[in-house]
């Protein structure tokens, strides 16, 4: 019934029943553990009052992984418009704008006869959801980092991040709050500030875009978090846990005068020696324990999933395969669908209530969630190096390599030889009658490469033919230029 309501989907059968009614639908996939679900959430609720005449649904996308696979979702807020039955449009992250234009576009204007405003009002919603998305700018910040911190606006945030690193005599810039961190990194640090008794301020990066970005520049440190005393940076994780362990931290803060907290009072965090910083798990046996202790050491770069890299079982643990893939890291993974013991027994010894998780060297980096966000800041790649995991050439790189293996390059099904299509062999034939010397690739042997050069060259369809690394086109090209005369001069000028 449509009526003005959330409802929580729970089976595929449900959600295909209601889009097949053919009322416009919106979709909300989520997940209990990201904050911009949660805040997402108060939008879509909003919303729909704003919209009874429309069906607004959410589905926990970890929690109902047929529906989630059925549509691809590998990362949440994710959004769904469905109208007449069928799919029309979707959203991806935290757009509370756009997310109400989006329903007004599919469903219609809140009042029959007026027009829904444009997207770039954001204002379809109506002044209830309006509210909502500026409280939403405001805690998340929405304004860029200058390239440089030297002039204008950038004086005014290098003196912001003085204040800031300087407004507490011990303070930590992490991802999430001490409470509750939002990646392993940064819960190690917490746990390691809690078992020296020290007290100390926290600043949640996550939440204002400049300061993370700027911080990175004014301490020329590229990852979090970062440990600051009396205004000084410390440095990272691995250095407070390899200060901590050798006493210098302790030494540090006394040199420096800060007050360590009564220990009655003081809620520390036991930092086990050989689990890197990971507190003490409580309510785990001791042979799990150490089981769990042996798995994610058993690799550099393990990944807990639901699933096997080349068949996960959700879209987040597909996400995080993608971009180690991505990132050319070897990793071993563990399907944790096959063992509930540990699928249970993780969540408690690493304090991360969700999956997939991903540890290096034996310390929990986060969820897909994290990892995401870590790759589109290039913070992904300073962690690996900063822990000695080696990385392979780049896709990217693969594929300018081979583009200019050759002068002249043709990408096909098959070989010159013994072509695999017919495209593909018009494009050879063409090559030869025009006495052109060319090199060649068979996409057919190597899938990433045939993919990837999809991407790379924004063309679709093969064969693709390359001159001094650039793109000719694909077979209706090459035969045009040849029919004109012109193809041998183009591929010597």
């Amino acid at each position: 019934m449509v009526g003005g309501s959330v409802k929580d989907v729970q089976s595929k059968g449900e959600l295909d029943n209601v889009i097949g009614q053919g009322v416009p639908v919106i979709v909300h996939f989520w997940a209990d553990w990201c904050e911009a679900s949660k805040q997402m959430d108060q939008v879509f609720s909003h919303l729909s009052t704003d919209f009874p005449h429309a069906h607004f649904l959410r589905v926990e996308a970890e929690e109902q992984a047929e529906i989630s696979e059925a549509y691809s979702i590998s990362a949440v807020p994710y959004f769904v418009f469905f109208k007449d039955g069928k799919p029309v449009d979707t959203l991806e992250g935290a757009d509370p704008a756009n997310l109400a234009n989006k329903v007004a576009k599919v469903v219609g204007s809140i009042k029959p006869g007026e027009p829904a405003a444009p997207a770039s009002l954001g204002m379809a919603a109506g002044p209830t959801v309006l509210e909502t998305v500026q409280e939403f700018a405001k805690e998340n910040g929405s304004s860029q980092v200058e390239n440089q911190l030297t002039s204008g606006q950038g004086d005014g945030l290098e003196k912001r991040l003085q204040q800031l690193v300087g407004s507490h005599p011990v303070i930590l810039f992490m991802k999430g709050s001490p409470e509750e961190p939002k990646c392993g990194f940064s819960q190690k640090v917490v746990g390691i500030l809690k078992e020296e008794k020290v007290k100390f301020g926290s600043f949640d990066i996550l939440t204002d875009s400049e300061v993370r970005e700027g911080l990175k520049r004014f301490s020329n440190w590229p990852t979090f978090p970062q440990l600051y005393c009396k205004g000084e940076l410390l440095g990272g994780c691995d250095i407070a846990i390899a200060m901590h362990k050798s006493g210098e931290l302790k030494e540090v803060f006394r040199d420096h005068g800060i007050e360590i907290s009564d220990s009655s009072v003081a809620k520390g965090t036991e930092i086990g020696g050989g689990k890197g910083g990971i507190s003490e798990p409580s309510g785990l046996s001791a042979t799990l324990a150490s089981r769990i202790e042996g798995l994610i050491n058993s690799s550099p770069v393990i990944l807990f999933m639901k699933g096997k890299p080349d068949e996960p079982k959700c879209g987040f643990s597909r996400k995080v395969v993608d971009i180690l893939r991505e990132e050319k890291v070897d990793f071993e993974s563990f399907d944790i669908l096959t063992d509930d013991e540990v699928r249970q027994g993780l969540k408690v010894y690493s304090n991360w209530s969700s999956y997939p998780q991903l540890y290096i060297k034996g310390e929990l980096l986060g969820g897909s969630d994290i990892v995401l966000e870590m790759q589109k800041t290039e913070e992904l790649k300073n962690v690996l190096s900063e822990k000695g995991i080696t990385q392979g050439e780049s896709l990217e790189d693969r594929l300018k390599k081979l583009i200019n293996s050759s002068p002249v390059m043709l990408f096909m099904k098959g070989t010159p030889d013994a072509p695999r299509c017919g495209f593909s062999s018009k494009v050879v034939n063409a090559l030869k009658e025009e006495g052109v010397g060319f090199g060649s690739f068979d996409i057919l042997s190597d899938e990433e490469v045939r993919q990837g050069l999809k991407t790379f060259s924004n063309w679709p369809t093969f064969p693709q033919l390359y001159y001094n690394g650039e793109l000719i086109g694909g077979c209706d090209i090459v035969l045009e230029l040849r029919n004109n005369g012109e193809l041998k001069s183009t591929l010597s000028d």
